[in-house]
């Protein structure tokens, strides 16, 4: 598993990255291992958030954020997986892309439509961080790329109110 990033700005957002990232990972067991929802949740929250393991101290995560990122993509993956797969490359659809890097996409997208608290920008940005934890560069890229996508058109009017 991977730490946390460093601190950005804040405790809260601290706190939400932290959030972010244990949701990725608990996403990719449940992909991997069909890990049924409410054990991985009790699994992570009993021995991953803002515990030290193997020797890594992971921060604190906004348990609650976590659990609703983790639940709401399980919830709405039917809706999110064909959007997402609309705005990936033809050929590529979701279930081809690496798992770890399904789940970055699931989460984010999740985010992007159901989160409007926290701006889209963010929210993109949130989850490249993540996805570097993971992958290289190219494959962060297509991270990027897919949910500032995605972000344009669940969120049009955070775009076309920028470009005024």
């Amino acid at each position: 598993m991977a730490k946390a990033a460093a601190p950005i700005d804040g405790r809260r957002a601290n706190r939400r990255g932290a959030a972010r990232l244990a949701a990725v990972q608990a996403l990719y067991q449940m992909d991997l291992a069909a890990t049924p929802l409410n054990a991985i949740l009790a699994e992570f929250e009993s021995h991953w958030l803002g515990r030290e393991v193997e020797g890594d101290e992971y921060l604190p995560a906004e348990a609650a954020f976590f659990r609703d990122v983790v639940g709401g993509v399980v919830a709405e993956q039917r809706r999110l997986d064909p959007m997402i797969d609309a705005v990936l490359a033809k050929g590529w659809p979701l279930k081809r892309i690496e798992t770890v890097l399904r789940a970055v996409l699931r989460a984010g997208a999740y985010e992007l439509d159901r989160k409007r608290d926290v701006p889209a920008r963010v929210v993109v940005s949130e989850y490249v961080d993540v996805a570097h934890a993971f992958v290289e560069r190219d494959e962060t890229g297509m991270i990027n790329a897919v949910l500032d996508q995605l972000a344009r058109q669940l969120r049009a009017d955070e775009f076309d109110s920028a470009t005024r």
